[in-house]
């Protein structure tokens, strides 16, 4: 049987009707009480919707953190990451193409590529770009760039870096790393002490 489109256009009228009710509640929006003082500011942050994006200017506060909407859910922090703050805190991941004449040099010019850093020349740092590269440096990390550095030119070696000019130097440890010439009498020693009572 056929509905009377009269009852059907009520039917249909009544339904809009009361989803616009229904939107209309949800989108209530907290107001400050009109005796609101200073010493209110953050429990008034608290209920308050978030705006958009929130701009610091000589009116805002120090201890305020700028915020920005994205979606719906998710508030953003509007500050630098630590890493990029320091930018030896870079965490860097090392992979170095096998070339045959690869050196210490070229992986450290390739660590510091795109770190906003460069190697500095002196007759020092010269001696340890010149060493062959190990296999094992071939692929490091990830790790923070200090860390790739030290790793890559090796124990006998301290860095100097200058953020002034960007510039990362090594140099020689004051005090050589004392080296065993036979690797063997380290550990029968270490035998030897551990058998004695």
């Amino acid at each position: 049987m056929r509905q009377p489109p009269r009852l059907l256009g009520l039917a249909v009228l009544s339904a809009v009707m009361a989803e616009a009710i229904l939107l209309s509640g949800c989108a209530t929006s907290a107001t400050p009480p009109a005796s609101a003082t200073a010493d209110d500011a953050p429990a008034l942050r608290a209920a308050l919707p978030v705006p958009e994006s929130i701009a610091t200017g000589p009116a805002a506060s120090a201890d305020l953190t700028p915020i920005v909407r994205y979606g719906r859910y998710t508030l953003v922090e509007l500050v630098p990451e630590p890493a990029q703050r320091e930018l030896m805190r870079q965490v860097v991941e090392v992979v170095i193409p096998p070339n045959l004449d690869t050196n210490v040099g070229d992986a450290l010019r390739h660590v510091l590529r795109r770190s906003g850093y460069r190697l500095c020349d002196t007759a020092d740092s010269a001696a340890l770009y010149a060493l062959p590269l190990p296999a094992a440096h071939l692929h490091l990390g990830p790790l923070m760039l200090r860390d790739a550095l030290l790793t890559l030119a090796g124990p006998a070696w301290d860095v100097s870096i200058d953020d002034g000019a960007r510039q990362v130097c090594f140099k020689r440890h004051a005090t050589p790393v004392p080296v065993s010439a036979n690797p063997s009498d380290e550990t029968q020693g270490a035998d030897r002490r551990e058998v004695q009572p």
